[in-house]
This record gives C-alpha cells, structure tokens and sequence, in this order.
C-alpha cells in the first residue's frame, strides 16, 4: 500500500559516531511529523521499496545513516567545505595552503573545485601526515595554475614551460586557462619554424599584384601541397620545397637557385627557362618535366644535385647540367639535344633510350651508364671520357 511510512528504530551511536540499528518496523505517519525530540521527514514509498531495505543484516553487520537515507529514496549525507576554509594541497611533495572560495570560484567546473564543492560532486584525495590532500602532479606546473585562480592573471617564470603548464592545465580542467595558454604559445611559435600551408601560398599569390614581384626567398614550404599552381618568375631562391607535391605545376622562369627541393613530387612539370643553379633535387620526381625553351634561353641547373632522381621521358633539350650530380638517375627517353652535360657526373645513371644528339659531355663520367637504345649514337666528338 503506498503512502507515508516511517522505520521506528531503536539507535545507539557508538564512539565512532556510527549508527548501530537494533530493531526495525515500519508505520504510517504524517509528512514532517515529530517523533520525541527528532523531526523526521517522511518519505512517500510503498511497502515494496521499503523491504528492499533492511537495516539488520544477517550476520549483524552495522548500517550508517547514509544507507537508512538511500534507502528511503533521500540523498546520503557528503562532505562540505565552507567557502573560507583553509585547506593544504600536497602537489607532487609540495606543500600548497589556499582556500576553498580559491579553487571553486574562478572555475566551478574545474577538478579541484568539485574535490571541495559543498554538493560534494568527487570525493577528495587521501591526505598525508600533515593533512594535506594528496595530488600526483607535477609541483612545477601547478604553481601558476594555483596563483591564476588567486587573482585571475597568468604569471609565470620564463623557465617555465608553457607546454607543461597547459598539459596540467587540461589535467586539472582550468579551461579559461587552456585557451589563454593555446593562443599565446600559438603566438609565440616561430614563423620560421612553421611550413607554409597550400592556402597560405594561394592568398599570397591573389594579394599580390601581377606587376609586382613575387618572393618566396628562403621560406620555408616543405611538405607543402602547391599541384597545379601557377608559380611563374616566382624566387623561391633557397627555399626549402622538399617533398612538397608540385605536379603539374608552371614554374616557368622561376628562380630555384640553391633551393632544397629533395624528394619533392614535380611529375610533368613545367620548368622552362628555370634557374636552379646548386638547387638540390636528390631522389625528386621530374618524370615527364618540360624544359625546353622555344625561344632558345637555356634552362640553368648547373651544378643541381639530381643523384637518384627520375627524368622519365623528360624533355630537356638545351638544359645546361655542367658539372651536375646525376648519379643513379633515371633518365630514360629523355630528350637531351644540344643538352650541355660537361663535368657532369653521370656514373650508374640510365640514358637507355635517350637522344643526346649534340649533346656536350666533354669530362663527363659515364662510369657503368646505361647506354642502350640510343637514339642517335654518341660521336667521338662530343669526347666522352
């Protein structure tokens, strides 16, 4: 039968202030109805619910307070902390004194402050010898932490990581913190040290006027997605490009002298009239690459480091490659008329199948070249070594 119910019980408290329940019989009573010199409130249940609970079990056990309270659908007792209490912090074997208004005010939602909330919403850690509540982080970080949520401003030593402090930051949930310390290292972070994105290239090329040179000088972009870009009479003189993906892109006139461009993706690119005096091509793909200039100027990559690359059916008719490092490159089916070679370093490099009609290898090193399906064959006058 539902109703009011009230469990008459005969209680003693120990030393320990624990409930000892001695007998247990229930009864209807009315809400808020005061029994001896207690007022208890009445919780409406059925009969059901309160026989879930028995305060005696079997073999004697004792039930506190709280479970009487469970049991009749009432919130257990918790712990509560006045808003001026002071309390210690053992933060990583240091010892830290604030106050509870200290680490629930700023941030209510933070770790700390459910530990101290009056609702009690997570339980405090153990306490040390001192009484102090115990907490496995680094004492270091924490100490700015503390000192923000005293007054608000983040003041730190400049020995200080900032890194550290955001990582304990996130650990504590100090989320005004968090983002405080997200945009200052963010504007912190070196420019240099950050490659430039694919979007960031494409806005500086629509910002710039077509009048106007454009430089990439010395920027660095490795990594960068730029495929079938317009980069024409860009410098881009010692940037760093490697790996980058720069397929299908017009690099038509552009300066690439000195720059780093190993294992950088420029399958059928476009590079006529190029400046790469020095650049470093190690292992990059040019496979199917235009150099030749209708007008005649010759594409300049004297000295270039090609060692391992691929020149796969690249026309390259005119390209001067004096003294240049092609050892182990894939050249084959390569268009190199009129193409000058002189001083440069061809050793184990694939020509099979290339055309180097007037081409000059005056002091060339040919060591191990492959040299079958040529073309046109090799005169004696182009004095190979």
């Amino acid at each position: 039968m539902d109703g009011y119910f009230m469990v008459r019980q005969t209680i003693s408290i120990d030393s320990s202030e624990k409930v000892c329940c001695h007998t247990n019989e229930y009864f209807p009573v009315h809400p808020n109805e005061k029994i001896g010199a207690v007022e208890i409130a009445a919780t409406k249940t059925t009969t059901k619910q309160l026989q879930k609970f028995n305060p005696m079990e079997s073999d004697g056990a004792e039930k506190n307070t709280n479970d009487v309270l469970a049991a009749c659908g009432e919130k257990p007792d918790t712990h509560t902390f006045p808003s001026n209490k002071w309390v210690k912090l053992n933060v990583g074997g240091k010892i830290y004194t604030t106050t509870i208004d200290t680490l629930v005010g700023r941030e209510p939602d933070s770790m700390l402050a459910r530990m101290f909330l009056q609702d009690g919403g997570m339980m405090p850690s153990e306490k040390d010898e001192q009484g102090a509540y115990l907490i496995d982080r680094s004492a270091r970080y924490f100490e700015p932490i503390i000192n923000y949520l005293r007054h608000g401003e983040f003041v730190c030593d400049k020995h200080i990581s900032l890194k550290g402090v955001l990582e304990e930051a996130r650990f504590f949930g100090i989320y005004s913190l968090v983002t405080h310390l997200e945009e200052k290292l963010e504007q912190e972070e070196p420019l240099d040290d950050r490659p430039l994105t694919r979007i960031d290239v494409i806005k500086a090329i629509i910002q710039t006027s077509a009048i106007t040179e454009l430089r990439f000088q010395g920027v660095n972009l490795a990594g960068a997605d730029l495929r079938k870009l317009d980069f024409r009479n860009i410098n881009f003189k010692y940037a760093n490009m490697s790996r980058c993906n720069l397929s299908h892109t017009n690099l038509n006139y552009c300066c690439l002298e000195r720059a780093d461009l190993q294992y950088a993706n420029l399958e059928c690119a476009q590079l006529v009239s190029v400046r790469g005096l020095c650049a470093n091509m190690e292992g990059a793909n040019l496979r199917g690459c235009n150099f030749e200039d209708p007008t005649g100027v010759r594409t300049n990559l004297e000295g270039v480091n090609l060692k391992g690359a691929c020149l796969e059916s690249s026309n390259m008719a005119g390209v001067n490659l004096r003294v240049a490092n092609l050892k182990n490159a894939n050249m084959k089916n390569c268009n190199l008329r009129g193409a000058l070679l002189a001083g440069a370093d061809l050793e184990r490099c694939n020509l099979s199948g290339s055309d180097l009609q007037e081409a000059n290898l005056r002091g060339a090193n040919l060591k191990d070249a492959e040299l079958t399906l040529m073309v046109t064959p090799l005169h004696m006058s182009q004095a190979i070594r």
